[in-house]
């Protein structure tokens, strides 16, 4: 892979993160996007990375796809604009790659929570709970990764509709997944599924260690989408099917 010239939107804890991980890997960040200098585009780059705020997102994104520049972006909590956002990279005929976690084990885990949702949709006994425990500078609740949990389970397990924060996990059927999010000290994420029945209990959990991981898979990101166009999600990077 040829060295990249990035720009990175969002210098905050993830943002220093990703630029340690793409200088560790040949890569030069030549443009950092701050609120001090906000609306820059990203001019003489490669790629784009976007990891600012959700206010923010957008209007980065449209940036990056005006100027012809393929965007990373794994800000969350802008989701509900996704139709927005994909018929503003077929218009332009951009390229975007957005995920809600860019760590590989975290997308093995959404592998693996789908594959057990399937399976779980023939045991009635068996009731889903789902907790993510993050730092206390994290601006949403719940995480964009537990919202893909959540939506992923929903979509495949007849006895979810949605998601609701702090419900009562033996409510009737369908009822809301019940999602608990807490946010203590400097913890980097750590997101578990367990599913429990009168007789026994089943956990998938992940806990990361430091944010090297999520930099690092944003890194890969955005090696993946030069000469692409689309859009597409860590599933394509990963050829998760």
């Amino acid at each position: 892979m040829a060295s990249l010239r990035i720009a990175l939107y969002g210098t905050g804890r993830m943002g220093t993160a990703i630029a340690a991980s793409a200088e560790q890997r040949g890569h030069a960040v030549a443009l950092r996007v701050s609120s001090s200098n906000a609306g820059t585009p990203p001019a003489g780059v490669d790629v784009a990375i976007e990891f600012s705020r959700p206010e923010e997102a957008l209007n980065n994104i449209r940036l990056c796809l005006a100027a012809g520049v393929p965007v990373v972006v794994g800000t969350t909590g802008w989701y509900d604009h996704l139709p927005t956002v994909q018929a503003m990279v077929a218009e332009q005929n951009g390229t975007l790659l957005w995920a809600s976690n860019f760590s590989i084990g975290v997308n093995l885990l959404f592998q693996v929570n789908r594959m057990l949702a399937g399976l779980m949709d023939r045991q009635p006994g068996y009731r889903a709970e789902l907790l993510e425990i993050h730092h206390i500078h994290k601006l949403d609740a719940p995480s964009g990764t537990a919202l893909t949990l959540a939506r992923d389970i929903d979509l495949i397990h007849h006895g979810y509709a949605g998601w609701q924060l702090d419900s009562d996990p033996n409510g009737p059927r369908p009822s809301p997944l019940p999602i608990r999010a807490v946010r203590e000290g400097e913890v980097p994420g750590t997101h578990e599924i367990t599913w429990t029945s009168a007789e026994d209990r089943i956990s998938l959990r992940h806990e990361a260690f430091g944010r090297t991981g999520f930099a690092t898979g944003a890194v890969v990101a955005a090696e993946w989408i030069q000469g692409r166009k689309g859009l597409f999600t860590m599933r394509d990077v990963l050829e998760i099917q």
